[in-house]
């Protein structure tokens, strides 16, 4: 069983919904025209990564229906991202939509960066994982994808592959911490970022990092230039993933949790003290 993502590294236009839309539907056919499975987008990309939106003119699950509609017509899952509807704020967000067309599950971006603006945004409280055409899925959303602990509970939650819909410069520690992601969770992972100066680098992993012989692979499935706009595809062996997660002692094997609880313990002291916080 193979799981192909097309992974778009483009850059939507802020409020121009209907248009991003547009380009979204162009981008699942050409998937489609390549045997993909799932497209997955940037961060925002419906929306536009713009912060100044209020909770009114944030999206719902109502205006997904063009997508959804399409999903179904062409039998190829969907990562969409848009700043979306919360409670009193909007919040950062990737619905997974099925080959169906049905919504399977939308994650709301826990690390919200409150550093810098988005500190406007309401995060989301939970990491989650559905079951994406026989394979369980995972999201990290950008500054997610900067600790740790995100990959560790998808995991723990059965991801067995890890989608990160991105946009930030500066990617190369970003990329080798993805990797490193992939590798200590037994977890594929593929990142979409919008292309640009600095920027770009979109990226797939296995978490297949030797053979049978215990020889070192590597583990790169993609890895993009920061500047070409377009699809990039990514092929997931699932069952040579599902093999090596079965044999190899990474993931969930000998975890001493015992030893972990100061994980767990809100206190911040200094050098990690910031305004903010």
């Amino acid at each position: 069983m193979k799981l192909r993502a097309a992974i778009l590294q483009m850059r939507s236009v802020n409020r121009e919904y209907e248009n991003n839309i547009k380009t979204i539907i162009r981008n699942m056919s050409e998937a489609k025209l390549n045997n993909a499975d799932i497209l997955l987008l940037p961060e925002c990309f419906i929306t536009g990564y713009d912060l100044t939106i209020d909770n009114d003119s944030a999206v719902t699950e109502s205006d997904l229906a063009p997508l959804c509609k399409k999903a179904k017509e062409l039998n190829i899952g969907l990562v969409a991202t848009a700043l979306t509807k919360g409670k009193t704020k909007p919040q950062n967000a990737a619905f997974v939509i099925g080959k169906d067309g049905k919504i399977l599950m939308k994650y709301s971006k826990v690390h919200t960066c409150d550093f810098a603006d988005e500190k406007r945004l309401e995060p989301g409280t939970e990491f989650k994982v559905c079951d994406f055409d026989g394979v369980k899925i995972g999201i990290m959303i950008c500054y997610d994808r900067e600790y740790p602990e995100s990959a560790r509970i998808l995991m723990l939650k059965g991801a067995e592959i890890i989608l990160v819909p991105n946009d930030c410069v500066s990617m190369r520690p970003r990329l080798q911490a993805l990797s490193t992601r992939a590798y200590e969770n037994m977890c594929g992972a593929a990142m979409a970022n919008p292309n640009g100066k600095n920027a770009g680098s979109s990226c797939a992993y296995s978490p297949v990092c030797w053979d049978n012989n215990d020889e070192c692979v590597d583990n790169t499935l993609l890895l993009a230039d920061a500047e070409t706009e377009g699809l990039f595809y990514a092929d997931f062996d699932m069952d040579a993933i599902r093999a090596y997660r079965e044999r190899e002692m990474m993931g969930n094997t000998f975890r001493k949790i015992s030893a972990y609880s100061k994980l767990l313990d809100g206190k911040i002291e200094s050098p990690f003290i910031r305004e903010g916080q």
